[in-house]
């Protein structure tokens, strides 16, 4: 069992708790994505995910690959997540 998850932060998340709950959402989706696609080491190399007005923020330790990128990117696009294309990297 992993316990060392990211940190999940949004901006004006005391005014708006939904943004917290999308982002643990979205948590999930990205980590089942990789499960599935079979990518080791996955969930070791980003540190937080940060909602900022609807552009999703996502904090690496190691550079992502395109694939992983991806993940978060349909996520974000999803229902589950804002529903658009609005994702940055921070490495």
């Amino acid at each position: 069992m992993f316990l060392d998850h990211p940190t999940i932060t949004a901006t004006n998340s005391f005014t708006e708790p939904d943004r917290i709950e999308r982002l643990t959402r979205v948590y999930g989706y990205v980590v089942a994505l990789a499960d599935l696609a079979g990518v080791d080491g996955f969930i070791e190399k980003f540190t937080q995910i940060h909602d900022h007005k609807g552009t999703l923020i996502v904090f690496w330790n190691d550079a992502p690959t395109e694939v992983e990128k991806q993940f978060f990117a349909q996520a974000w696009a999803s229902k589950i997540g804002d529903g658009s294309s609005n994702v940055e990297h921070e490495v």
